[in-house]
């Protein structure tokens, strides 16, 4: 049975954000963060926060020692202008190159604890990926926005033969009660029937979402949306919108099935423990369902800008570059 705790956020979720793994870092060098990339979705997060006539001015909150640096400022009187409207957004980000090799190469997603192999992938997997939210976070604070890590291993996050089990969010709502952005991560969790697995980011968002109701999800990727097969591939077309029907499942709006040469196919990388693009695409289905709108969209772009700000909601605008999910209803829907 799925345990969750009881929600007290007093203020509405606007938007919950997956940064993609393969967005975030670069994912054929192990354990590098695409420093660009980061920093730019820091800012453009930073960029939908603002509300009303606040202080254009950044005002870090990463007050720590950093490589070329000889010391920290901070000028107290500075943050009396300061009014991001931060509360109102999750963020959850995947491990890219961060966690995925341990956890491949010992089998932690598979289980089975009482292997010493295992026991020392799940350790290895878990130093991996907290390293990669403390890194995030750190980008989100240079940035003024108010950014706590919170993994859900260490929050009492647990499965059941992979599939959610319990999911304490007290501290997540009481995180946003206080004005401060959770910061959520994949990670290796406790099994109760396989001893341990990997909970990935797109279940968790998926788990947020039917809890804290936001009025969007965004999906940040390494391109720019889903497509009929791998992006790389010659012809590819860019699916503009996914429609999900009551049972979940979803057809392909824009553009049509007859305006495309295949079906939709979706690939996982070898190394990849989490399921890949088809599990993006049926988290955000489920997440469609309970009709909250997903947008998937390429990282750094003016098009993620639009996204997270909201600005592409209802009619997608022609010159928006990125695939929307969204709840239609009674009706057909081929898979």
């Amino acid at each position: 049975m799925e345990d969750t705790s009881t929600l007290s956020a007093t203020k509405p979720i606007r938007c919950i954000v997956k940064l993609g793994g393969a967005a975030i870092t670069c994912k054929n060098d192990l354990e590098k963060i695409n420093e660009e990339n980061v920093e730019i979705v820091s800012s453009q997060l930073r960029e939908a926060m603002i509300t009303g006539s606040s202080s254009r001015k950044v005002l870090g909150m990463d007050w720590s020692k950093r490589p070329g640096k000889s010391g920290i400022s901070c000028d107290a009187d500075d943050f009396e202008d300061q009014n991001l409207d931060s509360s109102s957004f999750v963020v959850v980000h995947g491990a890219g190159s961060f966690g995925h090799f341990q956890a491949s190469k010992s089998g932690v997603h598979k289980g089975g604890l009482n292997k010493p192999l295992v026991k020392a992938g799940f350790v290895a997997t878990r130093i991996s990926v907290t390293t990669l939210n403390l890194e995030i976070v750190r980008a989100l604070a240079r940035e003024g926005i108010p950014s706590i890590g919170m993994s859900p291993f260490s929050c009492g996050w647990t499965t059941s033969e992979r599939n959610m089990a319990s999911a304490d969010l007290s501290m997540v709502a009481q995180a946003i009660n206080s004005g401060f952005i959770p910061v959520l991560h994949g990670d290796a969790v406790l099994d109760d029937l396989q001893g341990c697995t990997i909970l990935s980011g797109d279940v968790i968002i998926r788990h947020l979402a039917a809890y804290l109701k936001p009025e969007y999800v965004v999906f940040l990727t390494d391109v720019l949306g889903v497509y009929d097969r791998p992006p790389s591939e010659p012809n590819a077309v860019l699916l503009r919108e996914i429609a999900v029907s009551v049972d979940g499942s979803w057809s392909v709006v824009k553009p049509t099935l007859e305006d495309m040469k295949t079906q939709v196919e979706t690939t996982v990388a070898a190394h990849d423990t989490t399921g890949g693009m088809a599990t993006k695409i049926s988290e955000a289905a489920l997440i469609a369902k309970l009709g909250i709108d997903v947008y998937i969209v390429k990282a750094a772009t003016t098009h993620s800008s639009r996204a997270l700000s909201g600005k592409v909601r209802g009619a997608l605008p022609e010159d928006w570059l990125g695939t929307v999910i969204r709840f239609v209803g009674e009706g057909n829907s081929n898979c």
